[in-house]
């Protein structure tokens, strides 16, 4: 079993190696050969196309392979693996910033506000309508398992790009976890059943295809609507009566000329429970500070917390503080809802 930090950085060194190796021969981007390496892991032998690789390179790469020992490696590990390993790709290939993955930390809280919302059901399916590589689902799903590990936790992933989508497919394949992906515009119908819950990181910006959004209630009635409000109204769409929606958003969401539209969306089918801020020194500069938004659908005896949840959370590095405003949390929610 892998348990320390030295024991990760080796089998990301493995991983590496063999999408180096994989990058050179098959002449492409540092991101395609990580999902090279992830699908020659997953089909237990390495792909060959018109003989390449080569004979001496094949047998490198299966030499690789065979030192990870991937059937003893808990699924947490293989996730982490990856992240490092896609971390190195949006370095190497410029990838664009909204692509890039959602810390480990802030996952953990995301699990941490799942199970305190909804601790009781037995099967919980969570959809992210911007799923990436799949870093956030992944680190959220393996949380709970390990911490409630009778539940059944699946999820749905929701993407437009094919790069980002073939990575959280070796992801989620790697760790065994019961994810359906789908490559497609999210904003687009969506044929998929309702989740329990609603997690994103979501993309910041404008949409630009204006005619595909005017059905949704928050979108701008001037100009192009911001990609991260549509999302948020499109993923609570798709939730069960009842369902939380909790979001990665812009700290200053209500402070801009689209708040109204938002607002508007809140006020007739969801329930806003609460705008936890995250620690100022994760960021570089007070504009790019985010929040966590808890959102909640109508119907299955949700209501209005008498007490909306506000606040700050305290920097991640100070472990006391931040335990007891978990607990605060959790007091929050039994007085509540």
């Amino acid at each position: 079993m892998i348990t320390n930090t030295s024991e990760i950085e080796s089998l990301f060194k493995i991983v590496d190696e063999s999408t180096t190796t994989l990058q050179e021969v098959l002449d492409t981007s540092y991101l395609d050969a990580l999902i090279e390496t992830g699908n020659n892991l997953i089909a237990g032998e390495v792909q060959v196309e018109d003989n390449i690789p080569d004979e001496k390179t094949k047998r490198n790469l299966e030499h690789f392979y065979a030192e990870m020992h991937l059937a003893t490696v808990p699924s947490d590990a293989i996730r982490q693996v990856f992240q490092l390993a896609a971390l190195k790709a949006v370095q190497k290939d410029h990838i664009q910033a909204n692509h890039q993955m959602t810390p480990d930390t802030i996952g953990m809280l995301f699990a941490y506000l799942l199970q305190v919302l909804s601790p009781n059901e037995t099967d919980l399916k969570i959809l992210d309508p911007a799923v990436g590589t799949a870093n956030l689902l992944t680190t959220v799903i393996n949380d709970i398992q390990k911490n409630q590990p009778d539940r059944n936790v699946t999820g749905i992933g929701i993407d437009n790009d094919d790069s980002m989508l073939a990575l959280a497919g070796v992801m989620t394949q790697l760790q065994h976890l019961d994810v359906d992906l789908y490559h497609q515009d999210a904003l687009d119908q969506l044929v998929i059943d309702a989740s329990d819950a609603a997690i994103s990181d979501l993309p910041v910006g404008y949409y630009p295809i204006d005619f595909r959004v005017t059905k949704y209630v928050t979108h701008s009635e001037k100009g192009h609507s911001f990609v991260h409000h549509l999302l948020i109204e499109q993923a609570m769409n798709h939730l069960k009566a009842g369902g939380f929606g909790l979001f990665l958003v812009p700290s200053n969401l209500f402070q801009t000329d689209q708040a109204a539209g938002l607002l508007r969306y809140f006020k007739d089918k969801i329930y806003l429970q609460g705008f936890l801020n995250l620690p100022k020194d994760l960021f570089t500069n007070a504009s790019l500070q985010k929040s966590i938004l808890i959102l909640q659908n109508h119907g299955e005896g949700a209501k209005q917390a008498a007490q909306v949840l506000l606040g700050d959370f305290p920097s991640f590095k100070e472990k006391a503080k931040m335990q007891k405003y978990l607990g605060e949390i959790r007091q929050w929610k039994r007085q509540n809802l």
